[in-house]
């Protein structure tokens, strides 16, 4: 694993907070699944076997043997089920929550969303420093969103099933269902301290990951405001679509809104970094030998010297964090906001035989300055502007924004 980062492919490489689940470009494995009476026997092609494992399977083998000896209801002994679980928990032992196994229904599942469709509920999802199922940001639109649901909203159970140690995989599974079912979340919220039950019917959610609009400063300025909410499969074309409108139009500085952006593809944040910066390093990473490889700007730019102000919150994560923490460290654009979520690892997914798949976190990711952006240690604002804390069940354009009014204010 020592040159791993060099070898993984950017489009391959995700950085997601995994927004439910943010799905991947297929990576290859060559691994075959094969079942007999019970038993699945794993044949591994062109791949040397672990070196200097001193551990005895003939227990797990016996654990197997009398589970599917002894267990009263045999209908419930699925092998394939129960060989995706042991899986699922010699991945989860690990202790990373960005590390796990995905069966091929979640799986599959995982790469619409990244593609910009799926059905659900809209919910961003995420671990906080305590390893707790948490929101990362409602989507806009969604049954989430005008459920009141917020950014560092617990998720204290779903349906009748506690959240406790559940892997994302599973909370996933459980949320997500056909269009016009319902869900049951028990949310626990970071501002009062007290739970609530919500009921959201699910719904097709379709998102689209840029949308650009224009206003105009005190002084008749014309402003910009791109919001950028992931970085999926389709971003790089909705991009320059937006960008070509910008372009149109007699626009003298830009806002790039971040805010309640999870993450995604690691070469989508080079991207649009490379919007704004002429040259430079945009992002370093670091594996597990210490050694470091950066990611420069790697194509040339249409908005490099144009002024520019970024907002992020508690819900930027990620990818979105990699864009504003080389904004910031390259003194290219000042942060306004509240301090982002704090991602700083990246995970190479690979599919698995059989429409399975499992994400590895592969190496850290750090800005150009060689700042680790993790779990408490997120972004810090140049300019701290919170959220107004009396926001209404339903969200509506009309409502105080306090923190675009100072970006506004800033590009005066």
């Amino acid at each position: 694993m020592k040159n791993l980062v060099q070898k993984i492919n950017p489009m391959t490489v995700l950085i997601a907070i995994l927004a439910f689940l943010v799905g991947w470009q297929l990576g290859h494995a060559d691994l075959a699944v094969k079942w007999s009476n019970y038993k699945p026997s794993l044949t591994i092609e062109n791949q040397e076997p672990p070196q200097n494992i001193n551990v005895d399977f003939q227990l797990f083998w016996k654990v197997w043997d009398l589970v599917s000896r002894e267990y009263i209801d045999k209908q419930a002994l699925d092998p394939q089920k129960l060989f995706y679980g042991a899986i699922s928990g010699m991945v989860s032992a690990i202790g990373d929550p960005y590390t796990f196994f995905l069966p091929p229904d979640v799986q599959k599942t995982s790469k619409e969303e990244l593609n910009g469709a799926f059905e659900g509920v809209g919910i961003q999802l995420g671990f906080n420093k305590d390893k707790r199922l948490i929101v990362i940001a409602p989507l806009e639109g969604t049954p989430a969103k005008r459920a009141g649901i917020k950014p560092a909203d617990l998720i204290i159970k779903i349906g009748d099933q506690d959240t406790i140690q559940m892997s994302l995989a599973d909370a996933v599974k459980l949320i997500r269902g056909p269009k016009g079912t319902t869900v049951k979340l028990t949310i626990l919220s970071e501002e009062d301290g007290e739970s609530r039950e919500v009921a959201l019917t699910r719904e097709t959610i379709l998102v689209k990951s840029v949308e650009v609009s224009f206003k105009q400063t005190s002084s008749s300025k014309l402003v910009a405001l791109i919001k950028l909410s992931r970085f999926g499969e389709r971003t790089t074309a909705e991009w320059n679509e937006a960008i070509a409108d910008v372009l149109s139009r007699n626009t003298q500085a830009v806002i790039l809104d971040l805010r309640n952006n999870p993450g995604g593809l690691l070469d989508g944040a080079v991207f649009i970094a490379s919007e704004f910066l002429d040259n430079g390093v945009v992002v370093l990473q670091e594996n597990n030998q210490g050694e470091r490889v950066s990611a420069s700007v790697n194509r040339n730019g249409k908005l490099t010297k144009i002024p520019m102000v970024v907002i992020i919150n508690k819900g930027s994560a990620s990818a979105s964090e990699i864009v504003a923490g080389s904004l910031q460290d390259r003194k290219r654009a000042r942060l306004v906001g509240e301090k982002s979520f704090g991602k700083g690892t990246i995970q190479a997914p690979e599919e698995l035989e059989g429409g399975a798949g499992v994400h590895i976190t592969i190496a850290k990711w750090l800005t150009p300055n060689g700042r680790w952006v993790n779990d408490t240690q997120g972004l810090e604002p140049d300019i701290l502007v919170e959220a107004p804390k009396n926001e209404t069940e339903v969200v509506t354009e009309d409502q105080p924004d306090p923190q675009l009014d100072k970006a506004m204010e800033l590009l005066e």
